[in-house]
């Protein structure tokens, strides 16, 4: 029987792993193109804006956007008790940021790190639980953060024409109270999730209290909370004061807090769209002209979410190609 030559023997299939991560390691790159050829006019006017712009502000602004990763990366590790090392740490909250702006309600950053941590050995249900908590924290800092900013400036932040109308105020409560309804209804009829629900929620509360005995994991978790929104109006405010905006660092930082408070429930890709709106509103309600608001509202969006989005995809490319995610 006669052999066939080597070079023309076939190459053996690979793996359907191996395939599966060598898409994992592109979907981040196509995904890009996909946003860009979309929003490709809100970048161009952004930049174009921001072209113009005092530098040493710009600067500031990126300076606190980094320091939002390092808070992002505290909270997560001040959500679970292991600890956590701080190189990987950071560049999957890097590379989380990119895979957020891709998909809505924080799925894609929280997709990451639960990928991240069931890699470092964290089994699921407590990796799960770690995130519930984060995603718990982080609206519960920020209202704080919001009550803070009230109390410390009652006269400055004028705060009448920015509160909801009564049939506002309808709307939030009967969709809170419908989406209640909903869970409940759902666990109701569907017995089978009743069980991992209560496992789930038994893990977290373990964790929750088990970590609230270490002053470490406290300050890491709730000090990353308070910080980042307080991080996050930092950002806006220097991209404000870099195109000329006359509103203080309290009054663009309060705007911020509102406008996320009141709309950062709406499920959008890194909150892209209703919280953009809101701050622009908020930002009209404090005097500030439309253009100028909308402008540095385009121009944080730009320093936050365009220009570290192709860095982070190819870090999240990376991560996924040496099996860190």
């Amino acid at each position: 029987m006669s052999l066939l030559p080597l070079e023309d023997a076939p190459a053996p299939p690979l793996p359907a792993a191996r395939v599966a991560r060598r898409a994992l390691v592109l979907l981040p790159l196509l995904l890009i193109g996909a946003w860009a050829a979309i929003d490709w006019r809100t970048m161009y006017d952004g930049t174009a804006r921001l072209a113009s712009a005092d530098p040493r502000w710009l600067l500031a602004a990126m300076l606190f956007n980094c320091l939002g990763w390092v808070c992002a990366a505290c909270m997560r590790q001040g959500a679970v008790p292991e600890r956590l090392p701080p190189g990987p740490l950071l560049a999957s909250q890097f590379a989380a940021g990119a895979a957020n702006q891709l998909l809505p309600a924080s799925i894609g950053a929280h997709a990451v790190t639960l990928r991240f941590l069931q890699n470092r050995g964290i089994p699921l249900a407590r990796a799960t639980a770690s995130l519930a908590l984060y995603s718990l924290v982080k609206p519960i800092a920020k209202t704080a953060v919001l009550l803070v900013f009230l109390a410390a400036f009652p006269d400055l932040l004028r705060i009448g024409e920015l509160v909801p109308d009564q049939r506002t105020s309808t709307m939030l409560v009967g969709g809170v109270a419908l989406a209640l309804a909903s869970v409940a209804a759902l666990l109701t009829a569907v017995r089978p999730l009743r069980r991992p629900l209560r496992n789930a929620v038994r893990c977290a509360l373990t964790d929750a209290r088990r970590l609230h005995t270490r002053p470490a994991r406290v300050l890491a978790l709730w000090g990353g909370a308070v910080a980042a929104p307080l991080l996050q109006g930092s950002v806006i405010a220097s991209v404000g004061a870099a195109l000329g905006l006359s509103l203080s660092w309290a009054e663009v930082t309060f705007a911020f807090l509102a406008a996320s408070a009141a709309v950062g429930a709406v499920p959008a890709p890194g909150g892209i769209g209703p919280v953009d709106a809101a701050v622009v509103f908020t930002l009209v309600a404090f005097d500030a002209p439309l253009d100028l608001a909308a402008a540095t509202v385009i121009g944080y969006r730009v320093l936050t979410a365009w220009l570290p989005l192709l860095p982070g995809a190819l870090v999240l490319s990376a991560l996924v190609q040496r099996k860190v995610l």
